[in-house]
């Protein structure tokens, strides 16, 4: 069984979408893949609540019971890793998870870790995508799902989806729009990756 193991840090509303889509169209018997876990930093992320009443394992491994160790961001990725690893996952999905990962744990999964990301990569790494966006006066924004590399929101891309900014657009209006198409595009992605590795 093809195992992915799925990172949040609160909602999980990709999560969600993922998860709805494998049950949907029957990934089990179709990739023989099945979402194994779902993992969060924070133990209030409302994306576990549905996880488990989806039968799905999960687990918190929070951040900051390691702030106090020496490499707090080496620590917390050496557990987390520990954690992922009990589910031998053949994808590691970040769905929402709000933490910039070691150069170490992206070799780790090298090849098998993924992200989305709300802009049209390369345009508007890190956060404040929606600001940026209508700031830049760009007339089109969007999101894309790309394989994670060490140097932040910059690896291949697998898939993007493209709205239009509206004059009118605040952040919000502008990132619920592109959320609508995060949640089409990024399960369509996994599978695809199903389908190919």
């Amino acid at each position: 069984m093809k195992n992915i193991v799925i990172l949040i840090s609160g909602g999980g509303s990709n999560m969600a979408a993922i998860v709805r889509t494998a049950q949907a169209q029957n990934w089990a018997k179709q990739f023989n893949a099945q979402v194994s876990a779902v993992i969060s930093n924070k133990a209030d992320a409302k994306g576990l609540a549905f996880a488990k009443e989806h039968g799905i394992a999960t687990a918190v491994i929070d951040h900051k019971a390691f702030a106090d160790q020496p490499q707090p961001r080496e620590a917390f990725d050496a557990a987390l890793m520990k954690e992922i690893d009990k589910h031998a996952p053949h994808l590691v999905v970040l769905a929402g998870f709000m933490r910039i990962l070691t150069p170490g744990f992206v070799a780790h999964y090298e090849g098998r870790l993924i992200n989305i990301h709300p802009s049209l990569l390369p345009a508007f790494p890190g956060l404040h995508t929606h600001e940026r966006a209508i700031e830049a006066g760009c007339k089109f924004a969007g999101a894309t799902v790309h394989r994670v590399t060490a140097e932040l929101d910059h690896g291949p891309i697998l898939a993007q989806a493209v709205v239009p900014v509206l004059p009118n657009d605040t952040a919000d209006t502008l990132a619920a729009r592109v959320l609508t198409q995060e949640h089409l595009i990024y399960p369509k992605a996994v599978a695809e990756l199903l389908t190919t590795t």
